[in-house]
């Protein structure tokens, strides 16, 4: 897959173990699959802090009685929710301490607003209430959550956010852990969600996008700050019967050549290396990373070019033609490409779901909070096929066809 720029290297020739059947119950009496074989062990160990003293307890399970996992198990989505900042950037605000107008960023990008945070909100705040959101909607407790997987590429603790929103929202019983695929975090997730559910026996995963990108970007470069705001957005995903898999097919990809044209990478101090003549540098110097980087013109090419590509490899895994889709949902990164991959799939605009105008691109909450809102607005109703695809920084891009509900 390469295009004239020499932007997206050939991938290599890969196959893919897809539609495992468990292997069933060996001579020995050991299914290779199954998960229960857990519940043998006699020694467990619970961690808890309680007071300021930490205590660990040999022989102590979970409060919650953990059912056998199945696997080879469906998913489906079955609930979502969003959350962003209040305080609201308006184009109009961004002319005042940038050159710039609502005119001229709107005919370029489709951006109006953004959102970002302010005060005392974090993005962990708006990711747990994003949670809360799906885990109502799909009357799940935060108990019978098995899995927490938090999609973000600016934490607010370097080892990851994703047992902190455990934490938060009170999943006491979930393992959790952070996915680091820039604007196509969200996808990689469901697609892990899923792999989950199947291979591993888990019952509900929660998946959130979330990113302050705010916080990374130089406010006096009208080629980035215009683009990005802050939001997150959830989904529940639960395990179903085989016939009753939500997940149609997907499409991953990713490509370290084109890094170079969006990134944010640890600022190289050379001042401070040009005064220790040649000896080693100890302490090693704090680590502080760059503003945003990006090569507007190069990421377009990208996109237009690999997403419809992306979208038809997911829909031929799929066994469905692009006429059989009912809405057609991108990463809100510019509407100039949405509109250019929708006219290359054939795909009408009223099936096409952006709110690019009121959020910008918030990176990988920018497909569930999408889709939070066309589904709390009635737009996306159950069975309802969607073609989905995030891509971004890294490089990387994924598609999912997804059926919700």
């Amino acid at each position: 897959m390469a295009n004239a720029s020499g932007l997206i290297s050939p991938p290599s020739p890969y196959i893919r173990l897809r539609n495992l059947v468990p292997l069933g119950v060996l001579a020995s009496g050991f299914c290779p699959f199954s998960r229960k074989a857990r519940s043998l062990l006699s020694l467990r160990c619970a961690a808890s802090v309680e007071g300021g003293v930490e205590e660990a307890a040999v022989g102590t399970s979970h409060s919650r009685q953990r059912v056998p996992r199945l696997v080879g198990m469906g998913s489906k989505l079955v609930g979502c929710g969003s959350a962003v900042p209040k305080l609201q950037i308006s184009n109009d605000d961004l002319a005042k301490f940038v050159e710039t107008s609502d005119e001229w960023i709107y005919v370029r990008t489709g951006i109006q607003n953004r959102r970002v945070l302010s005060g005392d909100e974090t993005l962990l705040g708006l990711a747990s209430e994003a949670a809360n959101g799906a885990l109502s909607m799909a009357q799940v407790s935060p108990d019978d959550v098995d899995l927490v997987l938090m999609c973000t590429s600016t934490p607010e603790n370097i080892f990851g956010d994703g047992a902190r929103v455990q934490r938060e929202i009170g999943c006491k019983n979930a393992w959790a852990f952070d996915i680091t695929a820039a604007c196509s975090g969200f996808v990689v997730g469901l697609v892990t969600a899923s792999r989950f559910i199947k291979g591993g026996g888990y019952q509900n995963v929660l998946v959130i996008g979330a990113d302050a990108l705010s916080q990374y970007v130089d406010w006096t470069d009208r080629g980035t700050c215009i683009l990005f705001g802050d939001a997150a957005g959830a989904v529940l995903v639960q395990a179903c019967t085989a016939n009753e898999d939500g997940l149609l097919g997907f499409d991953l990809q990713s490509d370290g050549h084109g890094e170079r044209h969006l990134n944010a990478i640890i600022k190289d101090d050379t001042e401070i290396h040009s005064n220790t003549n040649g000896a080693a540098l100890f302490p090693p110097r704090k680590p502080s990373y760059s503003f945003l980087q990006m090569n507007g013109k190069e990421v377009f090419r990208f996109a237009v070019r690999c997403v419809p590509q992306s979208i038809e490899v997911a829909l031929d895994e799929a066994g469905l033609p692009s006429s059989s889709i009912d809405w057609l949902l991108l990463h809100q990164a510019n509407q100039r490409i949405i509109d250019s991959v929708s006219t290359r799939l054939q795909i009408p605009s009223d099936k096409v779901i952006s709110n690019l105008a009121n959020y910008g691109n918030t990176s990988a909450a920018s497909i569930p909070l999408a889709l939070d809102e066309a589904v709390r607005s009635g737009a996306v109703q159950a069975g309802n096929i969607i073609a989905m695809s995030g891509f971004g920084a890294g490089l990387t891009w994924g598609s999912a066809i997804l059926r919700w509900g």
